[in-house]
Protein backbone atom coordinates (compact mmCIF):
# COMPACT_ATOMS: atom_id res chain seq x y z
CA UNK A 1 0.00 0.00 0.00
CA UNK A 2 1.10 3.56 -0.69
CA UNK A 3 1.99 5.63 2.31
CA UNK A 4 0.58 9.15 2.06
CA UNK A 5 3.08 11.78 3.14
CA UNK A 6 2.80 15.38 4.32
CA UNK A 7 6.03 17.29 3.69
CA UNK A 8 6.36 20.45 5.76
CA UNK A 9 9.04 22.61 4.18
CA UNK A 10 8.89 20.92 0.78
CA UNK A 11 10.95 23.60 -1.00
CA UNK A 12 13.96 23.30 1.33
CA UNK A 13 16.91 20.92 1.08
CA UNK A 14 15.27 18.03 2.99
CA UNK A 15 11.87 18.60 1.40
CA UNK A 16 13.17 18.53 -2.18
CA UNK A 17 15.19 15.37 -1.47
CA UNK A 18 12.13 13.74 0.08
CA UNK A 19 10.29 14.42 -3.16
CA UNK A 20 13.20 12.80 -5.03
CA UNK A 21 12.51 9.69 -2.93
CA UNK A 22 8.83 9.84 -3.87
CA UNK A 23 9.79 10.09 -7.55
CA UNK A 24 12.03 7.04 -7.22
CA UNK A 25 9.48 5.02 -5.20
CA UNK A 26 6.08 5.98 -6.69
CA UNK A 27 4.52 2.65 -5.79
CA UNK A 28 5.36 3.19 -2.10
CA UNK A 29 4.69 6.89 -1.51
CA UNK A 30 2.17 9.54 -2.50
CA UNK A 31 2.07 13.19 -1.49
CA UNK A 32 -0.97 14.36 0.48
CA UNK A 33 0.21 17.79 1.69
CA UNK A 34 3.01 20.21 0.83
CA UNK A 35 3.98 23.41 2.61
CA UNK A 36 6.50 26.20 2.16
CA UNK A 37 7.39 29.58 3.60
CA UNK A 38 7.99 32.01 0.74
CA UNK A 39 9.15 29.94 -2.24
CA UNK A 40 5.69 29.62 -3.74
CA UNK A 41 7.06 29.33 -7.28
CA UNK A 42 8.77 26.03 -6.52
CA UNK A 43 5.84 24.89 -4.37
CA UNK A 44 3.46 25.35 -7.30
CA UNK A 45 5.76 23.30 -9.54
CA UNK A 46 5.86 20.55 -6.93
CA UNK A 47 2.09 20.62 -6.49
CA UNK A 48 1.46 20.38 -10.23
CA UNK A 49 3.79 17.36 -10.41
CA UNK A 50 2.68 15.45 -7.30
CA UNK A 51 -1.01 16.48 -7.07
CA UNK A 52 -1.35 16.71 -3.28
CA UNK A 53 -4.75 17.12 -1.69
CA UNK A 54 -3.67 20.49 -0.28
CA UNK A 55 -0.80 22.95 0.04
CA UNK A 56 -0.09 25.55 2.71
CA UNK A 57 2.00 28.68 2.09
CA UNK A 58 3.47 31.00 4.68
CA UNK A 59 2.54 34.33 3.09
CA UNK A 60 -1.22 35.07 2.95
CA UNK A 61 -0.54 37.83 0.41
CA UNK A 62 0.30 35.18 -2.18
CA UNK A 63 -2.78 33.05 -1.50
CA UNK A 64 -4.86 34.17 -4.49
CA UNK A 65 -2.02 33.70 -6.98
CA UNK A 66 -1.37 30.15 -5.77
CA UNK A 67 -5.07 29.33 -5.75
CA UNK A 68 -5.39 30.47 -9.36
CA UNK A 69 -2.41 28.37 -10.44
CA UNK A 70 -3.56 25.19 -8.71
CA UNK A 71 -7.33 25.48 -9.24
CA UNK A 72 -7.30 23.37 -12.45
CA UNK A 73 -5.79 20.45 -10.49
CA UNK A 74 -8.37 20.69 -7.71
CA UNK A 75 -5.68 21.29 -5.07
CA UNK A 76 -6.80 23.10 -1.92
CA UNK A 77 -4.66 26.10 -0.93
CA UNK A 78 -4.32 27.59 2.54
CA UNK A 79 -2.04 30.19 4.11
CA UNK A 80 -0.53 30.91 7.51
CA UNK A 81 0.75 29.06 10.56
CA UNK A 82 -2.72 28.25 11.92
CA UNK A 83 -3.73 26.72 8.60
CA UNK A 84 -0.66 24.49 8.65
CA UNK A 85 -1.48 23.22 12.14
CA UNK A 86 -4.96 22.30 10.92
CA UNK A 87 -3.80 20.80 7.63
CA UNK A 88 -1.44 18.25 9.25
CA UNK A 89 -4.44 16.68 10.98
CA UNK A 90 -6.12 15.71 7.67
CA UNK A 91 -7.45 12.17 7.68
CA UNK A 92 -5.57 11.06 4.55
CA UNK A 93 -2.10 11.66 6.01
CA UNK A 94 -0.13 8.62 7.22
CA UNK A 95 3.21 10.29 7.98
CA UNK A 96 4.27 13.91 8.53
CA UNK A 97 7.81 14.78 7.45
CA UNK A 98 8.71 17.89 9.44
CA UNK A 99 11.43 19.58 7.41
CA UNK A 100 10.75 23.16 8.46
CA UNK A 101 13.75 25.18 9.58
CA UNK A 102 14.01 26.25 13.21
CA UNK A 103 11.37 26.95 15.86
CA UNK A 104 8.62 27.11 13.22
CA UNK A 105 8.44 23.31 13.24
CA UNK A 106 7.27 22.96 16.83
CA UNK A 107 3.55 23.73 16.71
CA UNK A 108 2.68 21.81 13.53
CA UNK A 109 4.62 18.81 14.85
CA UNK A 110 2.65 18.91 18.10
CA UNK A 111 -0.59 19.27 16.12
CA UNK A 112 0.29 16.24 14.00
CA UNK A 113 1.12 14.18 17.08
CA UNK A 114 -2.17 15.20 18.72
CA UNK A 115 -3.94 13.90 15.60
CA UNK A 116 -2.14 10.57 15.90
CA UNK A 117 0.16 11.05 12.90
CA UNK A 118 3.55 9.37 12.88
CA UNK A 119 6.43 11.83 12.48
CA UNK A 120 9.58 11.75 10.35
CA UNK A 121 11.55 14.45 12.14
CA UNK A 122 14.12 16.51 10.24
CA UNK A 123 13.52 19.57 12.43
CA UNK A 124 15.87 19.05 15.36
CA UNK A 125 14.83 22.37 16.91
CA UNK A 126 11.46 20.85 17.82
CA UNK A 127 13.13 18.54 20.35
CA UNK A 128 15.76 21.10 21.34
CA UNK A 129 13.07 23.59 22.33
CA UNK A 130 10.44 21.24 23.78
CA UNK A 131 11.86 17.74 23.93
CA UNK A 132 10.06 16.70 27.09
CA UNK A 133 6.67 17.98 25.90
CA UNK A 134 7.00 16.48 22.43
CA UNK A 135 8.21 13.04 23.52
CA UNK A 136 5.53 12.80 26.21
CA UNK A 137 2.82 13.79 23.70
CA UNK A 138 4.07 11.15 21.26
CA UNK A 139 4.13 8.50 23.98
CA UNK A 140 0.62 9.39 25.13
CA UNK A 141 -0.71 9.14 21.57
CA UNK A 142 1.25 6.04 20.60
CA UNK A 143 2.98 8.02 17.84
CA UNK A 144 6.37 7.02 16.47
CA UNK A 145 9.05 9.65 15.83
CA UNK A 146 11.42 8.50 13.10
CA UNK A 147 14.63 10.58 13.04
CA UNK A 148 15.78 11.99 9.72
CA UNK A 149 19.05 13.66 10.74
CA UNK A 150 21.79 11.35 9.50
CA UNK A 151 23.30 10.97 12.98
CA UNK A 152 20.04 10.13 14.72
CA UNK A 153 18.96 7.88 11.88
CA UNK A 154 22.27 6.06 12.32
CA UNK A 155 21.59 5.51 16.02
CA UNK A 156 18.03 4.39 15.25
CA UNK A 157 19.33 1.90 12.69
CA UNK A 158 21.96 0.57 15.11
CA UNK A 159 19.25 0.00 17.73
CA UNK A 160 17.08 -2.13 15.43
CA UNK A 161 16.71 -5.46 17.19
CA UNK A 162 18.44 -4.07 20.29
CA UNK A 163 15.56 -2.26 22.00
CA UNK A 164 15.79 -4.57 25.01
CA UNK A 165 19.54 -3.94 25.46
CA UNK A 166 20.52 -0.86 27.48
CA UNK A 167 22.72 1.73 25.78
CA UNK A 168 26.01 2.48 27.50
CA UNK A 169 26.64 5.51 25.29
CA UNK A 170 26.19 6.91 21.83
CA UNK A 171 28.84 8.62 19.73
CA UNK A 172 27.65 11.44 17.47
CA UNK A 173 30.09 12.06 14.64
CA UNK A 174 30.78 15.52 13.24
CA UNK A 175 32.56 16.35 10.02
CA UNK A 176 34.17 19.37 11.66
CA UNK A 177 32.78 21.62 8.95
CA UNK A 178 34.82 23.85 6.64
CA UNK A 179 36.87 25.36 9.47
CA UNK A 180 38.17 22.24 11.18
CA UNK A 181 41.62 22.94 12.59
CA UNK A 182 41.32 26.72 12.36
CA UNK A 183 42.29 28.94 15.28
CA UNK A 184 40.04 31.57 16.85
CA UNK A 185 42.16 34.26 15.21
CA UNK A 186 41.50 32.69 11.82
CA UNK A 187 37.78 32.30 12.53
CA UNK A 188 37.49 36.00 13.36
CA UNK A 189 37.86 36.89 9.69
CA UNK A 190 36.00 34.08 7.90
CA UNK A 191 33.28 35.11 5.47
CA UNK A 192 29.74 33.96 4.84
CA UNK A 193 30.79 32.44 1.51
CA UNK A 194 33.51 30.39 3.21
CA UNK A 195 31.13 29.20 5.94
CA UNK A 196 28.58 28.04 3.37
CA UNK A 197 31.05 25.67 1.66
CA UNK A 198 30.56 22.45 3.59
CA UNK A 199 33.15 19.80 2.68
CA UNK A 200 30.77 16.81 2.62
CA UNK A 201 27.07 17.65 2.82
CA UNK A 202 24.69 19.65 0.62
CA UNK A 203 22.35 21.43 3.04
CA UNK A 204 20.37 24.64 3.46
CA UNK A 205 22.08 27.85 4.55
CA UNK A 206 21.05 27.79 8.21
CA UNK A 207 22.12 24.22 8.94
CA UNK A 208 25.34 24.74 6.96
CA UNK A 209 26.31 27.69 9.16
CA UNK A 210 25.37 25.64 12.24
CA UNK A 211 27.66 22.90 10.99
CA UNK A 212 30.50 25.37 10.45
CA UNK A 213 30.16 26.66 14.04
CA UNK A 214 29.53 23.14 15.46
CA UNK A 215 26.26 24.43 16.92
CA UNK A 216 24.57 21.76 14.82
CA UNK A 217 26.32 19.05 16.82
CA UNK A 218 25.21 20.64 20.09
CA UNK A 219 21.61 20.75 18.89
CA UNK A 220 21.91 17.13 17.81
CA UNK A 221 23.16 16.14 21.27
CA UNK A 222 20.07 17.70 22.84
CA UNK A 223 17.83 16.02 20.27
CA UNK A 224 19.49 12.64 20.91
CA UNK A 225 18.88 13.02 24.64
CA UNK A 226 15.13 13.13 24.05
CA UNK A 227 14.90 10.71 21.12
CA UNK A 228 16.76 7.93 22.92
CA UNK A 229 16.10 8.79 26.57
CA UNK A 230 19.76 9.42 27.40
CA UNK A 231 21.68 11.18 30.12
CA UNK A 232 24.34 13.77 29.32
CA UNK A 233 27.17 11.39 30.23
CA UNK A 234 25.88 8.87 27.67
CA UNK A 235 26.44 11.26 24.76
CA UNK A 236 29.90 11.64 23.22
CA UNK A 237 30.81 13.84 20.24
CA UNK A 238 33.75 13.04 18.01
CA UNK A 239 35.01 14.73 14.83
CA UNK A 240 35.15 12.36 11.85
CA UNK A 241 36.14 14.39 8.76
CA UNK A 242 35.23 11.74 6.17
CA UNK A 243 31.54 11.60 7.25
CA UNK A 244 31.33 7.87 6.51
CA UNK A 245 30.46 6.65 10.01
CA UNK A 246 27.29 8.56 10.79
CA UNK A 247 27.10 7.60 14.46
CA UNK A 248 27.83 4.75 16.86
CA UNK A 249 26.01 2.96 19.67
CA UNK A 250 28.00 1.28 22.44
CA UNK A 251 26.22 -1.32 24.55
CA UNK A 252 26.89 -2.32 28.15
CA UNK A 253 29.01 -5.31 27.12
CA UNK A 254 31.40 -2.95 25.34
CA UNK A 255 30.40 -3.92 21.80
CA UNK A 256 29.74 -1.11 19.34
CA UNK A 257 27.53 -0.77 16.28
CA UNK A 258 28.16 1.88 13.65
CA UNK A 259 26.02 2.85 10.68
CA UNK A 260 28.12 3.71 7.64
CA UNK A 261 27.55 5.04 4.15
CA UNK A 262 28.29 7.84 1.77
CA UNK A 263 27.05 11.27 2.92
CA UNK A 264 23.66 11.41 1.21
CA UNK A 265 20.57 12.68 3.04
CA UNK A 266 18.21 10.72 0.82
CA UNK A 267 19.14 7.52 2.64
CA UNK A 268 17.95 8.59 6.13
CA UNK A 269 14.95 10.35 4.58
CA UNK A 270 13.87 7.19 2.77
CA UNK A 271 14.57 5.01 5.82
CA UNK A 272 12.31 7.19 7.98
CA UNK A 273 9.59 7.25 5.34
CA UNK A 274 9.67 3.51 4.60
CA UNK A 275 10.45 2.11 8.08
CA UNK A 276 10.71 -0.78 8.83
CA UNK A 277 11.49 -1.61 5.19
CA UNK A 278 14.76 -0.93 3.38
CA UNK A 279 13.84 -0.10 -0.20
CA UNK A 280 16.15 -0.83 -3.13
CA UNK A 281 18.01 2.18 -4.56
CA UNK A 282 20.37 2.93 -7.44
CA UNK A 283 22.42 5.43 -5.44
CA UNK A 284 26.24 5.24 -5.36
CA UNK A 285 27.73 2.69 -2.97
CA UNK A 286 30.60 3.12 -0.53
CA UNK A 287 33.96 1.72 -1.68
CA UNK A 288 36.46 0.93 1.08
CA UNK A 289 39.37 1.22 -1.36
CA UNK A 290 38.55 4.90 -1.94
CA UNK A 291 38.65 5.54 1.82
CA UNK A 292 41.82 3.80 3.06
CA UNK A 293 41.73 5.72 6.35
CA UNK A 294 38.89 6.85 8.60
CA UNK A 295 40.09 9.34 11.21
CA UNK A 296 38.72 10.72 14.46
CA UNK A 297 39.59 13.61 16.79
CA UNK A 298 38.17 15.48 19.74
CA UNK A 299 36.11 18.64 19.02
CA UNK A 300 37.77 21.93 20.01
CA UNK A 301 35.26 23.43 22.46
CA UNK A 302 37.35 26.53 23.09
CA UNK A 303 37.63 27.51 19.45
CA UNK A 304 34.11 26.38 18.53
CA UNK A 305 32.34 27.91 21.51
CA UNK A 306 28.84 27.30 20.14
CA UNK A 307 29.17 23.59 20.84
CA UNK A 308 30.21 24.29 24.44
CA UNK A 309 27.24 26.66 24.89
CA UNK A 310 24.83 24.03 23.58
CA UNK A 311 26.17 21.36 25.92
CA UNK A 312 25.94 23.78 28.85
CA UNK A 313 22.31 24.54 27.92
CA UNK A 314 21.56 20.80 27.78
CA UNK A 315 23.11 20.32 31.22
CA UNK A 316 21.07 23.20 32.64
CA UNK A 317 17.80 22.05 31.11
CA UNK A 318 14.55 23.93 31.60
CA UNK A 319 14.11 26.70 29.04
CA UNK A 320 17.87 27.08 28.43
CA UNK A 321 17.89 24.99 25.20
CA UNK A 322 14.91 27.03 23.95
CA UNK A 323 16.79 30.28 24.59
CA UNK A 324 19.91 28.83 22.97
CA UNK A 325 17.97 27.85 19.86
CA UNK A 326 16.21 31.22 19.48
CA UNK A 327 19.43 33.18 20.01
CA UNK A 328 21.24 30.97 17.52
CA UNK A 329 18.56 31.46 14.87
CA UNK A 330 18.92 35.23 15.22
CA UNK A 331 22.72 35.01 15.29
CA UNK A 332 22.86 32.91 12.12
CA UNK A 333 20.48 35.29 10.35
CA UNK A 334 22.65 38.27 11.34
CA UNK A 335 25.80 36.48 10.17
CA UNK A 336 24.18 35.65 6.82
CA UNK A 337 23.30 39.36 6.52
CA UNK A 338 26.95 40.26 7.22
CA UNK A 339 25.78 42.13 10.33
CA UNK A 340 28.03 40.24 12.78
CA UNK A 341 31.18 38.16 12.50
CA UNK A 342 31.50 34.40 12.82
CA UNK A 343 32.80 34.45 16.40
CA UNK A 344 30.30 37.10 17.43
CA UNK A 345 27.50 34.57 16.98
CA UNK A 346 28.79 32.84 20.13
CA UNK A 347 28.98 36.15 22.01
CA UNK A 348 25.38 36.94 21.14
CA UNK A 349 24.12 33.48 22.15
CA UNK A 350 25.98 33.64 25.47
CA UNK A 351 24.52 37.09 26.14
CA UNK A 352 20.98 35.78 25.60
CA UNK A 353 21.54 32.76 27.85
CA UNK A 354 22.67 35.12 30.60
CA UNK A 355 19.88 37.67 30.04
CA UNK A 356 16.69 35.62 29.59
CA UNK A 357 15.22 34.43 32.94
CA UNK A 358 15.70 30.73 33.60
CA UNK A 359 12.60 28.55 34.00
CA UNK A 360 13.35 25.06 35.34
CA UNK A 361 10.06 23.35 34.33
CA UNK A 362 8.59 25.34 31.44
CA UNK A 363 5.15 24.85 29.93
CA UNK A 364 4.54 25.34 26.20
CA UNK A 365 3.46 28.92 26.93
CA UNK A 366 6.66 29.44 28.93
CA UNK A 367 8.71 28.17 26.02
CA UNK A 368 6.92 30.44 23.57
CA UNK A 369 7.56 33.39 25.87
CA UNK A 370 11.22 32.40 26.30
CA UNK A 371 11.63 32.10 22.54
CA UNK A 372 10.14 35.55 22.00
CA UNK A 373 12.24 37.11 24.77
CA UNK A 374 15.45 35.55 23.48
CA UNK A 375 14.75 36.91 20.00
CA UNK A 376 13.99 40.33 21.44
CA UNK A 377 17.21 40.37 23.46
CA UNK A 378 19.24 39.12 20.50
CA UNK A 379 17.71 41.61 18.11
CA UNK A 380 18.15 44.61 20.37
CA UNK A 381 21.53 43.78 21.93
CA UNK A 382 24.18 46.47 21.79
CA UNK A 383 27.40 44.86 20.51
CA UNK A 384 29.59 46.30 23.26
CA UNK A 385 27.23 44.82 25.90
CA UNK A 386 27.52 41.21 24.77
CA UNK A 387 31.15 41.36 23.62
CA UNK A 388 32.38 42.35 27.08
Amino acid sequence: MQKRIAILGSTGSIGTQALDVVREQPERFAVELLSCGNNVGLLMQQALEFSPNAVVIGDPAKLDAVKDALFPKGIKVYAGADALEQAVTMEGIDLVLTALVGYAGLRPTLAAIAAGKHIALANKETLVVAGELVTKAAQDKGVNIYPVDSEHSAIFQCLAGEWHNPIEKIVLTASGGPFRGRSRAELATVTKAQALKHPNWDMGAKITIDSASLMNKGLEAIEAKWLFNLKREQIEIIVHPQSIIHSIVQFRDGSMKAQMGLPDMKLPIQYAMAYPDRLPTSWPRFDFVKYPALTFEQPDLKTFRNLALALEAMDRGGNAPCVLNAANEVAVALFLQDAIGFLEMSDLIAHCLESVPFIPNPSLLDLEASDAEARRVAGSAIPSAWRS
